[in-house]
This record gives C-alpha cells, sequence and structure tokens, in this order.
C-alpha cells in the first residue's frame, strides 16, 4: 500500500526530533517500519545503530516479523527492537559492574516483590493484604519518578509516606542482599546510571544514533527521561502517539509528556496522521464529535474513506441478565445474517466484574468465547514450580525461588525448619542456600530435615554446574524426572485431567528454554542465566497475551481493547458510575474516561452497538443508573435508541427474510 502524504513526511523526516500524532487506526506501526528501512536504505545507517521500543512483548515480536518482511535478515542484522523494559536489562546486563551488581542477578516478579515486602513488614502490618498492596505501589511510584531512597530523607513527608520510606529503604537494601531487582528497576537503574555517568550516557548514545518509539503517550517519568538521556542532544528521534488514546494514568502514564517534548525539543517536528483505514466514517465521526469535549493541545480529526456506513445503536434492557440475553441474542442474529465469523465480534466492558453474566449466557448458547485477562501460562503453578528450580540454578541467592522448592515436591522439610534455616542466615549475613553447607547447620536442625537440606543444597550445586557448564537441556530434562514431579503432580492435583495438563505446559515449557538454549538463524544461542532472565521478563510482560487465533467472540475491558480491531463491537454498561466510572466522577477525571469510550468506539471497524440498564444490582443493593453522559454528547443523528426505531416495512422484512434463507442454504451446503 502506497503511503499517504502524512505518513510519507513522518517517513522521510529525519533531521531532527519527530512527534508523529497517529490518530486510531492511521497506519502509525506502518510507519515505524518504513521509516526503519529508510535509515537503513537511504541514509545508509546501519541497522546496528536503531533501536524500536514499545511497550508489549506482542507489538514487539509483530514489529520484528514486519521489518524482517521489509528489509530481510542482512540488512537489519543488530536492529534493537524491544520493550522497554527488555531495552533497560540489556544496558543492566551491560552496565552490571558499575551498577554495582554481580553478574548473575535475579528478576523479581510482582509476587516475589509482594512475598518480600510481607517478610519485611511482618510486625507493623501482620500481613494486612490492603496494606501491603498500598506500600507496593507507593514503592513503584516512586520508583517511575526516579525517587530513591537516600532522595526520600531530604523530603518532608506525612506521617504514613514516612513509614513507607522506612520500609522502601528496608525493600532496597534486600534487594541489593539477594542481588536482585524488581520490574520498575529495569526502568530505573538504567536511567539514574546514564543521568550520573557521561561516559556511560556517551556510550550508549553512540550505541543508537535513532530511536523510536510506539505509543509514546503511555510513557511515565521514568521512561521520557530514558528516551531524553538516550537522544542526546543529537536529538535523532521519532515518537508515535495518541493523547486522545492516554487511558493508563493509574499506572503511571503521563500524556503531558508529548507536550513536554515541546519544551525540551524546541526544534521538534509535529506531523498528524488524520486519516483512518480501519472504522466507516459514521464511526469516526462520532468518535471525533465525542472527544472534541476534551482539552487539547494538539487538534486533529480522524477521517476514513471506507463509506459513511450504518447507524450506532442503542440497546436498553431492563437489567444485567436482560443486558447479556439481549447482547448474545443480537450477536446469534448478525452472525447469521452475515454468514460472519464468532471472532468478528467482540463485547467490551468498563471492569472485569462486568464479565461473568456474560461468559454465562454465551456458554448456555454454546458459543465459543475468549476472555482477555485470565491466568497467564507463567502464572500457572506447575510453571511457576520449574520456573523457581532454573531461577536457584543459575543464582543460588535467590531466596524466594529456594523457598519455593525445597520442599516441591515434598522431602519432609517443614516451615519450622525452614524458618530455622532462615534465622541462621539471617544470622551469618548470607543467602538460604548457603545455610544449607553452613557447619553449624546440624545445631540447629536434626533428623529428616538436616539430611534433606544437605542432600537438596548438594544436588543444586551439581545440577547447577553441569547446566553451565554442559548440556544444560539433558541437565534440566533430568533435574525433572529425578524430583519425581510428574508422580508428585498426579498425587496432588484435583484430578488426572489438570496433571496431564499440568505436565503438558511444563513441556511447553521445556521447549522454549530448548530452542533458546540452541539458538536459530535470527536468534544467538542464549546462556541458561540469559535465558531465565527473558522468561521472567516474558512473564512479568504477557500476562494476558496470547497469540491463539480460533474462532471466538472476543471478551475484554476497554483498557485491554486498545491496539485491536474487531469488524462487530458491543461496548456494554453505557451508563453514569459505570462509563464513566464512580472513581473518576468522584475524583474529577472525566477527560481520561472519555479517553476510554474514544478507543472503545473507534474498536469497531463496520458496525458498533451500545448497551444501557434500567437497574443493576451494585454492592447488594438495586440502582437505577441514568444514562452515560458520553451517549448523550454523540450526534444523535448517527444514533439509532431502540425506542425510537422507525417500523420496518413489509419489502424490508422480505429482502431480509430472503437474506436468511439463502444463508441457511449456505450452512446447510457446508454441512
Amino acid at each position: 500500500m502506497k503511503l499517504n502524504p502524512g505518513q510519507n513526511e513522518a517517513v522521510n523526516f529525519i533531521s531532527g526530533p519527530c512527534l508523529v500524532l497517529a490518530g486510531a487506526g492511521s497506519g502509525k506501526t506502518r510507519v515505524i517500519i518504513n521509516k526503519i528501512a529508510y535509515l537503513v536504505r537511504e541514509c545508509e545507517l546501519p541497522a546496528r545503530y536503531i533501536a524500536a521500543v514499545t511497550f508489549t512483548n506482542k507489538a514487539a515480536r509483530e514489529m520484528k516479523e514486519r521489518v524482517a518482511q521489509t528489509l530481510g535478515k542482512k540488512e537489519a542484522r543488530g536492529l534493537k527492537i524491544s520493550t522497554f523494559h527488555t531495552l533497560g536489562l540489556n544496558i543492566i546486563k551491560s552496565e552490571v559492574k558499575t551498577l554495582g551488581l554481580k553478574p548473575g542477578f535475579s528478576l523479581f516478579d510482582d509476587k516475589d516483590s509482594m512475598s518480600l515486602l510481607k517478610d519485611l513488614t511482618e510486625v507493623e502490618f501482620d500481613g494486612d493484604k490492603e496494606l501491603l498492596s498500598g506500600l507496593q505501589t507507593c514503592i513503584s511510584n516512586w520508583k517511575n519518578a526516579l525517587i530513591l531512597p537516600e532522595d526520600l530523607k531530604h523530603q518532608t513527608l506525612s506521617p504514613s509516606d514516612l513509614e513507607h520510606a522506612e520500609f522502601y529503604q528496608r525493600y532496597h537494601n534486600h534487594l541489593r542482599a539477594y542481588n536482585a531487582l524488581d520490574f520498575d528497576d529495569l526502568i530505573l537503574l538504567p536511567t539514574v546510571l546514564l543521568k550520573n555517568n557521561e561516559t556511560v550516557r556517551q556510550k550508549w548514545q553512540n550505541k543508537i544514533r535513532y530511536l523510536l518509539v510506539d505509543e509514546y503517550q503511555d510513557t511515565n517519568t521514568s521512561q521520557y527521561e530514558l528516551v531524553r538521556l538516550l537522544v542526546g542532544e543529537r536529538s535523532r528521534f521519532t515518537v508515535v502517539g495518541d493523547d486522545d488514546q492516554s487511558i493508563y494514568s493509574w499506572r503511571g502514564a503521563r500524556p503531558q509528556n508529548l507536550v513536554l517534548l515541546q519544551t525540551d525539543f524546541p526544534k521538534l517536528r509535529v506531523i498528524k496522521l488524520e486519516q483512518n483505514y480501519r472504522s466507516s466514517e459514521r464511526i469516526l465521526h462520532c468518535a471525533n464529535i465525542l472527544i472534541q469535549n476534551n482539552p487539547h493541545v494538539f487538534e486533529k480529526k480522524l477521517f476514513s474513506e471506507l463509506g459513511y456506513g450504518e447507524p450506532l445503536q442503542v440497546i436498553t434492557a431492563k437489567n444485567e441478565e436482560h443486558e447479556a440475553e439481549r447482547v448474545v441474542a443480537e450477536l446469534m442474529a448478525h452472525k447469521f445474517m452475515g454468514a460472519t465469523k464468532y471472532k468478528d465480534y467482540a463485547i467490551l466492558y468498563r471492569g472485569n466484574f462486568q464479565s461473568r453474566v456474560f461468559e454465562k449466557v454465551l456458554m448456555s448458547n454454546r458459543i465459543p468465547y475468549k476472555i482477555s485477562g485470565g491466568m497467564s501460562f507463567f502464572g500457572r503453578t506447575e510453571v511457576k514450580d520449574i520456573m523457581a528450580y532454573l531461577r536457584l540454578l543459575v543464582n543460588q541467592d535467590d531466596d524466594n525461588a529456594l523457598l519455593r522448592v525445597i520442599n516441591t515436591p515434598t522431602r519432609g522439610i517443614g516451615r519450622v525448619s525452614l524458618e530455622k534455616l532462615g534465622n541462621l542466615a539471617n544470622h551469618n549475613r548470607t543467602s538460604m542456600f548457603e545455610a544449607t553447607f553452613d557447619p553449624n547447620l546440624q545445631d540447629v536442625l536434626s533428623g529428616k530435615a538436616l539430611v534433606s537440606v544437605e542432600q537438596f543444597g548438594r544436588w543444586i550445586v551439581e545440577l547447577s554446574d553441569r547446566a553451565v557448564r554442559g548440556d544444560g537441556i539433558a541437565t534440566i530434562r533430568e533435574m525433572i524426572k529425578a524430583m519425581g514431579y510428574e508422580e508428585w503432580l498426579y498425587e496432588s492435583s484435583t484430578s488426572p485431567k489438570a496433571a496431564e495438563m499440568g505436565m503438558a505446559n511444563i513441556s511447553t515449557l521445556f521447549g522454549w528454554i530448548s530452542d533458546m538454549l540452541e539458538g536459530s538463524e535470527l536468534d544467538p544461542p542464549m546462556t541458561l542465566q540469559e535465558v531465565v532472565n527473558r522468561l521472567i521478563l516474558r512473564d512479568m510482560m504477557e500476562r494476558s497475551e496470547d497469540d491463539e487465533e480460533s474462532d471466538q467472540v472476543q471478551l475484554m475491558t476497554l483498557h485491554a481493547s486498545k491496539g485491536l480491531e474487531f469488524p462487530y463491537v458491543f461496548m456494554v454498561g453505557m451508563e453514569e458510575g459505570l462509563l464513566p466510572h464512580q472513581s473518576s466522577i468522584d475524583e474529577d477525571n472525566i477527560d481520561e474516561e472519555r479517553r476510554l469510550a474514544y478507543v472503545g468506539i473507534t474498536r469497531a471497524q463496520k458496525v458498533l452497538f451500545m448497551t444501557l440498564v434500567k437497574e443493576r444490582r451494585q454492592y447488594g443493593e438495586v440502582i437505577n443508573p441514568e444514562p452515560s453522559r458520553f451517549l448523550h454528547e454523540l450526534p444523535q443523528d448517527d444514533l439509532v435508541w431502540e425506542h425510537k426505531k422507525p417500523k420496518v416495512s413489509a419489502q424490508e422484512r422480505q429482502q431480509k427474510s430472503q437474506v436468511g434463507i439463502a444463508n441457511l442454504r449456505n450452512m446447510m451446503n457446508k454441512n
């Protein structure tokens, strides 16, 4: 497809900083791919000096595939396409000594972090989940704002923040003692290092001579600063974003970063992409009218050449159950009349709790569906167990990993024994693993527990040595067999089927590890340490990503739908208190809720249905919600409210009937 004038300008401008304001469905990824090709072919910049950064592994994979199709392996050699966190991890690995870390550092996921915080605050919080969650969020916010524990000593803090600051210091000290990093450290550490160390900064500015950033409106403070430090005074970069699709303020995203660019880079070229290749003109017209109610620094107006399209349908139901029944009935009728597929339909909602009633009705009608946001592959118990063993093989100082597997499968090492082992480790200021070889171990443990702990320690050392020095794949296979995990899984699972599925998951994990250790044409072989870190990072980044392309109705939150598109979309729960959400109404944050509605509307390619109810159960009581203000902000000439629908003529009914009969014949012929 030929580039339009805006896309062409965005691709060819390389002499300075560039902001591409890319509306929904305007082909922004295409611009990034073509710009990389332009830099390599026309500007003769070797691919190894170019980096492209995005937010999810899925987006990074898709970009890699499209670049490979455009450039070919030879020209693309050395090109860096990754998530922000993977880029951060690569900088840390390269500068590990400067950062004062040992090479074999571990990565803590959010559950590991929570477990550590729970231990560190046992006296004060007594395991209170709400207090712990608040602390974890507070520490994450500080890290994203590039605030280290020592920085807080010079700030005036409230009593609760003072307590959090003390815990932050403890948490920081323990991570360092464990030679471990958490998710936020992957951005914090490289950013602070680049800021304070000119030699390292110049080195990386020379390594990355052109930087491209996708979904720039989703960057937080630390990510913005990392970009600024990497591009330096040369300012050779392109960022692509859309302030109208900034919907992640609750996790630190700052759409203001788009505006900040103009301040930090006065020569910034702003290029708008306004032609949408996804939706009908009517859908875009409605989206434009809605979003105009928000304040804008950059004005833009999406347009389409795909025809005006069908009116937006507004369906009113009695209650949640009736809403689900109406949606499913409408979906089935539409599918039958249009001879479409289930995967052409998406049901979008504001909160996960809304999905349950839709799942129930879809199941009762035997309609296949996929709900985004379910348990990830890496969240499964058996996968977490094997991953903990692998973490221990590459870093024996990983106490969290040891605690998870030292008695999995059961080895007769109880909680009391583990507590005694932990106390010995703390007394000697060593890891718990080191404590398994302590000459005084027999003073604190005895009997079966002592023998099991000593045997476990020796076994891990032996395995680790073989895995690192010899055949990693064979060692891992032998490890799973030797520990009797399969037998234990069948004994402890709820059913043989569950155990079977668990072993299938382990087999999948083993396949991934084998592939990474062996390498391929595109990716060089990795060490076991690199494999483990890559898998931990994948777990963090891909909690709910699923590449399976099956014929299923898609159920997801409006937040999860961003970046996706579907021919037919149902936006459900269009009521005050749901969209906009009550918490946003209370906090006067309607603008972001409006952007969320805008994202939902622009997911639809052909037809958009919106539903609301007259009564809804909330916290045990029945309420009568008002229709969402966003419904009233849309151009009413483009909406068909169910109660205002014009009567269908006899001719229209006959035409509809003929289409239905024709589709029925087609279905029968296929069978």
